[in-house]
């Protein structure tokens, strides 16, 4: 009962901070929320695709608690929301991932990440090799 209560308040703050930005994003089936600004030309990734990324993750509240200008990283050795959200981007496509916490770090306490945070990222899938 406690994982489908997480879930539900992540889904109202999504929502919160969808309306409060006058964002229009589409949902996947899993509960990834996503906002493609510039599609991109190259290809898409797959799950074991070599990728190369610039992003900024941020709080609902706006507060950053990470970025890179040009992650190389297997997408093996990502979260589950960036697993299935960033291969809606082609390479070369920029937008915006809005991760309920059931798909980042569930209920636990990752770095400076607080169990149980919406994760926002803005992106920029600059390789896909």
């Amino acid at each position: 009962m406690k994982k489908r209560n997480l879930r539900h308040k992540n889904e109202e703050e999504i929502i919160a901070y969808l309306t409060d930005n006058k964002l229009e994003a589409q949902k996947s089936d899993s509960g990834i929320y996503y906002l493609i600004h510039k599609e991109g030309e190259g290809v898409h990734p797959s799950r074991n695709s070599n990728i190369t990324i610039s992003y900024i993750g941020y709080f609902t509240d706006g507060n950053t608690f990470d970025q890179n200008e040009r992650l190389e990283i297997n997408m093996a050795d990502v979260i589950a929301g960036w697993m299935e959200g960033i291969q809606y981007f082609k390479e070369g496509g920029e937008g915006i991932l809005i991760i309920p916490s059931h798909l980042a770090y569930g209920k636990t306490d990752y770095g400076s990440i607080p169990g149980g945070s919406v994760l926002i990222f803005d992106i920029l899938l600059t390789k896909v090799f």
